[in-house]
């Protein structure tokens, strides 16, 4: 199964929660299993985990700002065109948001627009924050939309309280994004490489 990471693009969005060390693991996860993963992150999420601990794991360049990923095109567009799969991992209230309203006012946001790959969300917040209507409600959006959602899950949060709004951990959403890919690689369109 992991074979069918092999040559695929993997855009890793990571926003800004503490949930965002559970991203380095899984972007070295998907590096090892051979996929060329793009991280963009936002730059709260900067003061979580830092970029070079990403451009370590998966030996690929990462992207922060807007103006980062200036090319011969528009830095998100030429990174919403190469992925097979989008992961927000993690997804926070801010993020899933903006992303279920359209609102493209960083370099992440400005890519999952742009791009037309599966969406894959791991949402990461406050108990509260993940219960409150709007919440659930831009998260009935992006799943109307065809985003699929893994988590969160019940534990201990940041908070210094257990509850719901744990992201899921690196290895279930690694498997979840081996299952997408395998219906993109079988149905969608054929994985680069």
């Amino acid at each position: 199964m992991e074979r069918i990471l092999r040559g695929a693009f993997v855009l890793l969005g990571v926003s800004g929660g503490i949930a965002a060390y559970k991203a380095a693991e899984l972007a070295s996860r998907l590096a090892q299993s051979g996929a060329a993963v793009d991280v963009v992150m936002t730059e709260a999420a900067t003061h979580f985990v830092t970029p070079l601990t990403f451009e370590t794991l998966t030996r690929r360049r990462v992207y922060v700002g807007l103006w980062d990923a200036h090319e011969i095109e528009p830095g998100h567009i030429s990174l919403a065109d190469r992925p097979d799969l989008c992961i927000v991992a993690p997804a926070t209230g801010n993020t899933l948001a903006k992303i279920a309203h359209g609102i493209a006012d960083n370099l992440l946001t400005s890519t999952i627009l742009a791009c037309r790959a599966p969406l894959l969300l791991a949402p990461a917040m406050n108990e509260n924050m993940w219960r409150h209507p709007a919440t659930q409600e831009n998260i009935r959006i992006l799943c109307r939309r065809g985003a699929q959602l893994i988590g969160p899950r019940r534990g201990w949060l940041a908070c210094g309280r257990s509850g719901e709004g744990r992201m899921a951990e690196a290895e279930e959403i690694f498997a979840a994004a081996l299952k997408m890919l395998a219906t993109v690689h079988h149905g969608k369109r054929a994985i680069r490489g």
